[in-house]
């Protein structure tokens, strides 16, 4: 079916709701951007960033790839990062994968399947990395699972190392990178490890000047 008609009818039926809840809401909506929160997450249909943290239009910037990569030469995910943090002052960056993530099985499984073969490669490098431990995960699942929580405190270290949060903090910027992973079996937000918001807590070699 090419006529996507019932999905202006549902737009104008959710414009109405919220007009008829809150009048001044669109009003409000169109002036300037004042959030705290970027949110970098996958691409996923079942993973909606606003509605898992119950927040409304406005209150959460977000970015979103397959498997919620941050790859140091993707200049979209960086410049997202950048005006987020150098522009809209926000105060927490949340990676946040989520289990079962079709990305990175596919990194897990090293199948060919075309142009996000190239995509997931750095995803590959965890798995290669912690290979002995994940290949000892007797659950096909619990494997993949595992992956998907490496896959997001890698993330969240490739953040880290930028010189967008890094300059931030140089210049007294409050800034905390979180690292989170989703259920989509349960609609959870767990997090998995101790925020990052100072370059004291990273390695040496990854600390820019």
């Amino acid at each position: 079916m090419s006529d996507l008609s019932h999905l202006f009818e549902n737009n104008a039926r959710w414009a109405e709701n919220i007009k008829a809840k809150q009048p001044d809401f669109f009003t409000t909506l169109s002036k300037q951007q004042a959030l705290e929160y970027l949110w970098i997450g996958c691409a996923d249909s079942r993973v909606p960033a606003n509605e898992i943290v119950d927040l409304l239009p406005g209150e959460l910037f977000v970015h979103r790839n397959v498997a919620n990569v941050v790859i140091h030469t993707d200049l979209n995910c960086l410049s997202v990062m950048q005006f987020a943090v150098d522009f809209l002052n926000v105060k927490h960056i949340m990676v946040t994968g989520h289990y079962l993530c079709g990305g990175v099985k596919a990194a897990l499984e090293g199948r060919q399947l075309g142009i996000v073969d190239y995509w997931v490669r750095s995803i590959r490098d965890v798995y290669y990395a912690n290979k002995e431990l994940i290949d000892n995960i007797p659950d096909e699942t619990t494997r993949l699972n595992h992956l998907c929580e490496l896959n997001v405190i890698q993330q969240v270290s490739n953040v880290a190392h930028t010189n967008i949060v890094q300059n931030a903090w140089k210049r007294g910027q409050e800034l905390t990178i979180h690292g989170w992973i989703y259920g989509i079996h349960d609609g959870r937000v767990r997090n998995l490890m101790e925020p990052i918001n100072n370059i004291n807590q990273i390695p040496e070699q990854y600390r820019i000047l």
